[in-house]
């Protein structure tokens, strides 16, 4: 039996980038046909939105493409989801401090950021996914989560 690749999508709420993330990878490993490889959550690393559903604007813009939103409520990352995903993946630099001082420092092999995955299947340094809060974008922050699933999907056959 393969190994199923965990990945964890986190940004600072969990209602807007990161269950869009989710929701996408979700939908877009089961088209192609790779669910079965993996296991996807999302989460926070603030605690501000703990217990809340997706944004309005996520959900709408995740409908209009025709993408099944996952059941979610926000929740915050924890140390003990750094030792059991493979991958913890962050939406932009203060997500990765985030991440960084809710694990101590440790698990820092595993956490990138959505657009550090290459159309190729490799890793390099990539820019930031805005946050939709701010900006209102929901459009360029979908497109952006498009072309980062894609590349992680890539990226995970090549490590296979």
């Amino acid at each position: 039996m393969e190994k199923v690749i965990k990945i964890l999508f986190i940004c600072h709420g969990n209602i807007c980038r990161s269950t869009m993330a989710q929701s996408y990878f979700a939908w877009l490993s089961e088209k192609e046909g790779l669910s079965y490889m993996f296991e996807i959550d999302s989460a926070a690393t603030s605690r501000e939105e703990i217990g809340n559903s997706p944004h309005y604007g996520t959900v709408r813009m995740l409908n209009k493409k025709g993408i099944p939103v996952i059941p979610h409520r926000a929740r915050q990352m924890t140390a003990a989801d750094a030792r059991y995903y493979d991958l913890l993946i962050g939406m932009d630099e203060e997500n990765l401090w985030g991440m960084r001082r809710i694990t101590k420092g440790e698990y820092t092999d595993k956490m990138h950021l959505l657009l550090d995955f290459k159309k190729d299947g490799s890793l390099g340094k990539g820019r930031e996914v805005d946050d939709p809060w701010y900006s209102g974008d929901f459009e360029s922050t979908f497109r952006d989560v498009e072309e980062g699933c894609a590349n992680l999907l890539e990226y995970c056959l090549a490590i296979k």
